[in-house]
């Protein structure tokens, strides 16, 4: 069989039932394939920076993976920024390149061209991806492609990418002499007894603590811990604080939520984060975004304990706050472990009671936003759409300051999904990251809404005609402030 019938019923096989792409030459026989397989279809954008959202919203929403696919140069080099998208947020998404025929590809790099539109692909997907090959032999095509999936969705996820000559998409393999990728390779095997060592700290901590946090980033949901982390605040019964990643796990009527944090804060106004003696944060690196510019006052009388999968990210060296423990493990085994190793909870009620308090009393919508009788204000406009949505809806925001007041704003409901991308944050993201959702989504229960700016808006406007072309049903609410309202601010 062709080597291109091989790649998408693979993709079938591993549960993707939509991919995102831009025709062109170097993947025709990859799009050609889509007529003989069954289960999985082509959606077509108008950009390839919008599969590329759209890629990122489908795999925040279907828990599986996204893929997004381009022809060779320039449509390859559009693919740039969602891979970054994906990489920053750890989001598991495939990316195909489409490459010039073999035959014409640059002999050494000290040539700049010698196809037309081709491009070193690899060269540009590396940085922002966790792996990125250029397949030269069609015999390699099972292997590379379970590797990368492999890795893809291995310890903190993210994107891949596979870069694929014409004449290697066209050749005729036999699919029972590939040879596959061994999974066991590299596992990242955790040290139980290290892990539940430092839970003994943190439980010997817990005991003399009269103010502890927990802070609650995206990994969480990547681990599968959504109701883990549940159970875990039930039983600790502290204030709980989700990072901007995590406001759809640790939610607005979540019986522990303290309220929002970071250099933009929220309700509560990081009072709670910062008055904190003990912190313990699941999931989420810790960055200028939650600290704010003075790094060194942040929980600056907590004893903080930090939990992750990344590595390099438990290196106190590498931290902007250095941490007194790294816990190096998946958030739902530590969570697990944890509780486990519960025995007695000391009564934090009435700090609790003062981080509610605090989270009430300082809302940032405020009565007189509902007042104006000339313009509806952004802020009592989110509140409301908040009361309106059920907690079986989708939200995907934009980025901006139209993302500032939807965060600030918006109260989100257990069982909801609501996103953006945060790492990379890129303008226009929540239109086309709205259409992956939608397809991903159970149409039958969920309404998809997207929050966008109008600079943002203006973005990727084109795929106005995607939403018509597929019948997407998306609500789109554009926050029209006639100007980029967060530069503004910073001028």
């Amino acid at each position: 069989m062709k080597l291109a019938d091989y790649l998408i019923n693979r993709l079938a096989e591993y549960g993707v039932k939509e991919v995102f792409q831009v025709y062109g030459a170097a993947t025709g026989h990859l799009v050609d394939a889509f007529v003989r397989a069954k289960g999985i279809r082509y959606i077509a954008p108008f950009h390839e920076q919008a599969c590329g959202f759209a890629a990122e919203g489908y795999a925040k929403v279907n828990g599986n993976f996204g893929v997004a696919m381009a022809t060779s140069g320039p449509g390859g080099q559009n693919l740039i920024t969602a891979a970054g998208n994906c990489f920053y947020d750890s989001v598991p998404c495939l990316f195909i390149t489409g490459q010039i025929n073999s035959q014409f590809m640059r002999p050494e790099k000290g040539i700049r061209q010698t196809g037309f539109q081709e491009s070193d692909q690899v060269g540009c997907f590396k940085p922002v991806t966790k792996y990125s090959v250029l397949i030269k032999k069609s015999e390699d095509i099972k292997y590379q492609l379970e590797k990368a999936i492999h890795i893809m969705k291995s310890d903190r996820p993210g994107p891949v990418h596979l870069d694929i000559p014409i004449d290697i998409a066209k050749a005729e393999i036999d699919p029972d002499k590939l040879i596959g990728y061994d999974t066991n390779i590299n596992k990242d095997n955790y040290s139980i007894p290290n892990i539940q060592s430092q839970i003994n700290k943190f439980l010997t901590d817990l005991k003399k603590s009269k103010r502890p946090a927990l802070m609650i980033g995206g990994g969480v949901r990547l681990a599968g811990a959504e109701k883990d982390i549940l159970k875990l605040g039930n039983l600790l019964k502290m204030p709980i604080y989700p990072t901007w990643n995590a406001l759809d796990i640790i939610c607005s009527d979540y019986e522990y939520y303290g309220g929002r944090i970071g250099t933009y804060g929220g309700p509560g106004r990081n009072f709670g984060i910062q008055n904190s003696d003990l912190l313990l944060a699941i999931g989420s690196r810790i960055s200028g975004r939650i600290t704010g510019g003075n790094v060194h006052s942040f929980a600056r009388e907590a004893k903080k304990y930090m939990v992750d999968v990344d590595k390099p990210a438990l290196q106190k060296k590498l931290q902007q706050v250095p941490f007194d423990e790294c816990i190096h493990c998946d958030a739902k085994l530590f969570i697990k472990l944890l509780i486990s190793a519960i025995e007695e909870v000391p009564d934090f009620s009435k700090w609790t009671s003062q981080c509610i308090e605090w989270r009430d009393k300082y809302d940032p919508v405020i009565p007189k936003m509902f007042e104006s009788d000339k313009h509806v204000h952004p802020y009592a406009f989110t509140r409301i759409l908040s009361e309106e949505m059920t907690n079986n809806d989708i939200l995907v925001a934009d980025c901006g300051g139209n993302v500032v007041i939807t965060n600030h704003a918006f109260k989100t409901k257990t069982g909801q999904r609501y996103f953006t991308n945060n790492g990379n944050s890129p303008m226009g993201f929540s239109f086309s990251g709205a259409i992956g959702a939608w397809f991903a989504s159970d149409k039958e229960k969920q309404n998809v809404v997207c929050i966008i700016g109008d600079g943002g808006m203006n973005m990727n406007i084109q795929e106005l005609q995607t939403l018509l072309n597929y019948g997407i049903g998306i609500k789109v609410i554009i926050l029209n402030n006639h100007i980029y309202g967060i530069t503004k601010a910073f001028q």
